[in-house]
């Protein structure tokens, strides 16, 4: 069996690229590095970096494999060098998910962006004649295409380097689920639950929870499990390792996916009527695990969690999450409570899908205030913030990660975004300025007594 990958008790900063101040992989992440550094954090999660199908959200990607090139700095060499040999052997070792990535790319810029099962049939269906002819009109843009993928995992893999030495781990984000509207289905159909015209079968999201009264429909396509097994997992063993090219640790996302899903039919506005129909997770980890050995995975298991979704993480010894937001309620055996947080866990204040602590507390009602301010042992309001970053410090968890919005003690208004609302979010960013000697000192002081680095 796979071990636990949080195999030392260390403290991190959830912070996507994008709330650097200059959303990109320049200098503010090599600064960003030396700040983790200062304070003794020894993880920086970040949240998926693909390319947004529409607006910013990461989890709504065009693309499995494919990074967001708008991360790029500003000063990045956009010019294609298809002399290069070390590109060529990565365009070799990239194939199985590049070439199909740059024609999808190139043909959503010929049809104004418009969904790939919008598209005339030739090439919808992907008929080869077409596609040759395509490939050899548009040969430059679709290098353009390749080349800014190339960049990307240049200007990340220089990232990783310094990480690693000021031994700091790079923490990703996996969505289970892929976009519709994504080179991965438009080149596979076969390996997701479509009509003959390309459209969505059913949709994915999860029923009412804390999040929202209606539940989250997300529209992502199920996959067809059946075609994946046949195929030995292949898809999923590459993206996997793709993965693990970028990252040391890896959160996947919706866990609780792997033994079962809400499947909505495609006609229904919202997420309350569905039903759980199984997946075979258990085949599949057993999969990754064959071939890979050591997973370094934790499973994202918040909402709805049966006894079979935590059997089956710990059957593969995979860490699960806590988010100390969840806390406050009456029932004793509640994960969340910080007496029930065991070692293998990765602890948060909150996650990107939750208010900032000063926020959610703001929120509160006065009596619930109240019972929270009784549990942390407090009585200033003031101090809610604190007393949470200290909770998820001292836990027995080998893993805290706080968010920097936390750590800067902010409100509402600087939160990730909100589950289930389509307003814009994703954009938040912070300033240098707002990083002062006093809370970098404060954060070193707050890891350093709880034995976590």
């Amino acid at each position: 069996m796979t071990s636990n990958p949080l195999l030392r008790r260390r403290s991190g900063i959830l912070l996507h690229p994008t709330s650097l101040p200059s959303r990109r992989l320049d200098d503010n992440a090599l600064r960003w590095l030396d700040f983790l550094a200062e304070t003794g954090q020894g993880v920086w999660q970040v949240l998926p970096l693909g390319m947004p199908c529409r607006g910013y959200s990461p989890y709504q990607c065009l693309s499995a494999f494919a990074a967001n090139p708008a991360l790029l700095p500003l000063d990045c060499k956009l010019q294609p060098r298809p002399d290069d040999p070390q590109y060529q052997a990565w365009r070799r070792q990239q194939a199985f998910w590049l070439e199909d990535f740059a024609s999808f790319l190139l043909l959503k810029q010929l049809h104004n962006n418009r969904p790939w099962y919008e598209w005339p049939e030739a090439y919808r269906q992907r008929r080869s004649g077409v596609l040759e002819t395509l490939r050899r009109i548009h040969a430059y843009r679709l290098e353009l295409i390749r080349w800014q993928q190339y960049q990307v995992y240049l200007v990340w893999h220089g990232v990783r380097v310094e990480a690693a030495a000021r031994d700091i781990q790079l923490f990703g984000d996996l969505p289970i689920f892929v976009a519709h509207d994504s080179a991965d289905v438009w080149a596979a159909p076969e390996r997701f639950l479509l009509d003959g015209e390309g459209r969505l079968a059913s949709v994915t999201g999860v029923p009412p929870d804390y999040f929202s009264a209606t539940g989250q429909r997300w529209g992502n396509p199920h996959y067809n499990w059946e075609v994946l097994a046949a195929e030995g997992f292949e898809w999923w063993l590459k993206r996997l390792q793709t993965q693990f090219q970028w990252f040391d640790l890896l959160r996947i996302d919706h866990f609780r996916g792997f033994e079962a899903v809400w499947m909505i039919d495609r006609d229904c506005p919202t997420a309350e009527q569905g039903e759980w129909v199984k997946t075979p997770g258990d085949a599949l980890l057993l999969k990754l695990q064959q071939q890979m050995g050591n997973l370094p995975l934790v499973a994202e298991d918040l909402g709805i969690i049966t006894p079979a979704v935590t059997e089956l993480r710990k059957r593969f010894r995979l860490p699960g999450m806590a988010v100390l937001q969840f806390a406050f309620d009456a029932f004793e055996d509640n994960p969340h409570k910080p007496s029930n947080i065991t070692p293998d866990t990765v602890v948060y204040t909150g996650t990107h899908d939750n208010d900032t602590t000063r926020g959610w507390f703001e929120s509160l009602q006065p009596h619930e205030q109240q019972h929270v301010l009784e549990v942390l042992g407090i009585g200033d309001p003031a101090g809610v913030v604190e007393a949470m970053m200290n909770a998820a410090m001292q836990s027995r968890a080998q893993l805290c990660v706080l968010t920097l919005q936390d750590v800067l003690g902010l409100d509402s208004s600087a939160r990730m975004n909100t589950p289930g609302d389509d307003s814009e979010h994703w954009r938040w960013r912070f300033d240098w300025s707002q990083i002062t000697p006093e809370i970098t000192n404060h954060l070193k002081e707050m890891s350093s007594h709880a034995k976590r680095s």
